[in-house]
C-alpha cells in the first residue's frame, strides 16, 4: 500500500462542502431545538448523562489508561527516533513557544475555572476520607493531579501524533480520516467512511470547545459580579459570549503566527505573574510542601486511580452521588471532546520533532505546569479553609465558578488580582476558541494548513452559538452531558487511530515519503 496520493492532495485542498453542510446540519439541529424547547433538551441531556455515567465508565477509564501506556511505550521504543516530518526537517517553533501554545490551548479555561473550586469540592465531600480534614485535603490535591495530569495529555497525544505522522511524514491531508489510511486505504478515506470520520471530528470539536466556552463565560460573569457587582445573569453571559466570539474569530482569521502564538505567549506571562504573586504573599511553605507531597501521592497511586470505578459503591455512598461518573469519567469524556482540535493543533505546531521528544514534551511540561497551578491556587484555598478564616467552601457551594475569586479575596490587592484573573480567563478563552476555529477550518478544507479566513469566521460564529445554547439548556450539567454524547464515538475513532499507527510503524519506514 503506497502513500503516494498527489491527486488526492490536490482535490483535498478545496473546501469540502459535504463535511461543511453535514456538520452545520448537526450543529444547527441542536441550536434550533434548544431555542424551541430548552427544557425538553435539558431533560434529554440529563437522561443521556445518567446512561453514560452508569454504564460506560469502564470504557472511558480503560481507554484513557491504554492511551497513556501507548504514548510512553512508543517513546521508549525504537520508533521514538522517528521524526514527525521529513528526516531533515527542524521544529518550526522554539520549545518555549511550543510549550506555551500546548498549555494555553489544551488546559487554559478549565484550570482557571477549577483551580480553587475542584480541590475545595473534594475537600468538602471527600471520596476517600472524612470531610474537611487534613487527610481530605491531601486526597483532594492527589485527585486534581490525577484529573489534570498524564491522562488528558495522552488523549491529546494520540490524535496529535497520528495526525503529525501521516500528514508531515507520509504526505497525507491534515484530516482525522487520513490517520486511517493503513486500515481502509485511499478509497476508504476519500469515500463515505472517511467523510463520516471527518464530520464526527468537526462536530466533536465544535461541541468540545463550546463546553469550555460555557464554563469560561460562567466564570467571567461570576467574577464581574463578585468584584464589580454586575448582574450574574444568562443575558450577561450571552453578551460576553458574543464579545468573546468576535475577538477569537478575529484572532483565528489572522493565523497562528500573528494571532495564536502571540496570545498564547501573553497568557503564559499573565498566568506566571498570578502564580508568583500567590506564591510570595500566600502560604509559601504550605504550597511547596503541597506540590511535592501531592506529586508523590499521585505517582504512588497512579495505577489504582487509573482503573478505579467504585465497583462496590463505597465512594458513592460516602459522597451521596455518583462521584466517579461525575468526576473522573466525565473528565476523560471532556478531554476526548477536546482531543480532535487540541490534537490537530498540537500536530500543526509539532512538525519536525521526533516521536520521543513529542511524547516527553506533552507528558512532562504541561502536566507539570498544571500541578504547579493547582498547588498554588488550590493549595492556597485549602490553607485558608484549614488554617484561616474559611468562606471559600460556602462560596463554591453557592456558585462553583466563584472559587478562585473567593480565594483571592483573602489576599492583598484582591481587586487587581481578580481583574488579572478575568483577563487571564478571557485570553485563555480566546486561545482555545481560536485554535478550535482554526482546526475546524482545516478539517472542512481538506486539511489546508492555512484555511480561508471566511471559513474560520463561519465556524467561529457557530462555536459561539453552540456555547450560548449550552448555557440556555442547563449550564454546567448541559456541558457535562454534551461531553459524553460526542466523546463516545470519537473514543472509538481514537482506538482505531492507535491500531492504524501501530500498523504503519510495524510495516517500517519502507513506505515512500511525499
Amino acid at each position: 500500500m503506497e502513500y503516494s496520493m498527489e491527486g488526492f492532495m490536490k482535490s483535498a485542498s478545496k473546501v469540502d462542502k459535504t463535511i461543511i453542510w453535514s456538520s452545520l446540519l448537526v450543529s444547527s439541529a441542536f441550536i434550533i431545538a434548544t431555542l424551541v424547547t430548552p427544557s425538553g433538551v435539558s431533560q434529554i441531556l440529563n437522561a443521556i448523562f445518567s446512561f453514560f455515567t452508569k454504564n460506560m465508565g469502564w470504557a472511558y477509564m480503560l481507554s484513557a489508561a491504554a492511551f497513556v501506556a501507548f504514548g510512553i511505550g512508543l517513546a521508549v521504543s525504537k520508533y521514538g527516533q522517528i521524526k514527525l516530518g521529513k528526516d531533515d526537517e527542524e521544529p518550526e517553533y522554539s520549545r518555549g513557544s511550543w510549550f506555551a501554545m500546548l498549555f494555553a490551548t489544551g488546559m487554559g479555561v478549565g484550570l482557571v475555572f477549577w483551580g480553587a473550586a475542584e480541590p475545595i469540592m473534594h475537600f468538602d465531600t471527600s471520596p476517600f476520607a472524612a470531610n474537611r480534614t487534613p487527610e481530605a485535603a491531601s486526597i483532594a490535591m492527589r485527585t486534581v493531579f490525577f484529573h489534570w495530569g498524564l491522562h488528558p495529555w495522552a488523549l491529546y497525544g494520540v490524535v496529535a501524533m497520528s495526525l503529525a505522522y501521516f500528514q508531515f511524514r507520509k504526505g497525507l491531508p491534515g484530516l482525522i480520516s487520513s490517520t486511517f489510511y493503513p486500515l481502509i486505504g485511499e478509497k476508504g478515506i476519500r469515500g463515505p467512511v472517511g467523510k463520516i470520520i471527518d464530520v464526527i471530528a468537526v462536530v466533536v470539536t465544535l461541541f468540545g470547545v463550546a463546553t469550555s466556552l460555557g464554563l469560561g463565560t460562567q466564570q467571567l460573569t461570576t467574577g464581574m459580579n463578585y468584584v464589580y457587582g454586575l448582574p450574574n445573569t444568562t443575558s450577561m453571559a450571552l453578551v460576553i459570549i458574543a464579545i468573546i466570539t468576535i475577538l477569537f474569530t478575529i484572532a483565528a482569521a489572522s493565523g497562528i503566527d500573528k494571532g495564536i502564538k502571540f496570545v498564547s505567549n501573553t497568557n503564559m506571562v499573565l498566568a506566571f505573574l498570578l502564580m508568583l504573586f500567590l506564591l510570595i504573599v500566600g502560604p509559601t511553605k504550605y504550597i511547596l510542601n503541597t506540590f511535592f507531597e501531592s506529586m508523590g501521592n499521585y505517582l504512588q497511586n497512579f495505577v489504582s486511580l487509573s482503573f478505579f470505578l467504585d465497583t462496590q459503591g463505597a465512594v458513592a455512598e460516602r459522597t451521596g452521588y455518583d462521584w466517579i461518573g461525575s468526576w473522573s469519567v466525565f473528565y476523560w469524556a471532556w478531554w476526548i471532546t477536546w482531543a480532535p482540535f487540541v490534537g490537530s493543533f498540537i500536530a500543526r505546531i509539532s512538525r519536525g520533532r521526533t516521536i520521543r521528544e513529542f511524547v516527553l514534551g506533552i507528558l512532562v511540561a504541561p502536566p507539570l505546569l498544571s500541578a504547579i497551578w493547582f498547588s498554588i491556587v488550590g493549595g492556597s484555598a485549602l490553607h485558608i479553609e484549614l488554617f484561616g478564616s474559611g468562606g471559600i467552601s460556602a462560596a463554591v457551594a453557592e456558585d462553583v465558578s466563584s472559587g478562585i475569586f473567593a480565594m483571592l479575596s483573602h489576599f492583598p490587592l484582591s481587586g487587581p488580582m481578580a481583574l488579572l484573573t478575568m483577563i487571564l480567563l478571557a485570553i485563555f478563552f480566546i486561545t482555545s476558541a481560536e485554535s478550535a476555529t482554526f482546526v475546524v477550518g482545516m478539517f472542512t478544507s481538506g486539511g489546508d494548513l492555512n484555511p480561508d479566513a471566511r471559513l474560520k469566521i463561519v465556524w467561529g460564529v457557530v462555536e459561539g452559538a453552540i456555547a450560548a445554547m449550552l448555557l440556555v439548556a442547563g449550564g454546567l450539567s448541559a456541558v457535562q452531558t454534551v461531553a459524553f454524547i460526542f466523546s463516545f464515538p470519537f473514543m472509538i475513532i481514537m482506538i482505531l487511530m492507535v491500531v492504524s499507527m501501530v500498523k504503519a510503524l510495524s510495516e517500517g519506514e519502507k513506505k515512500p515519503l511525499q
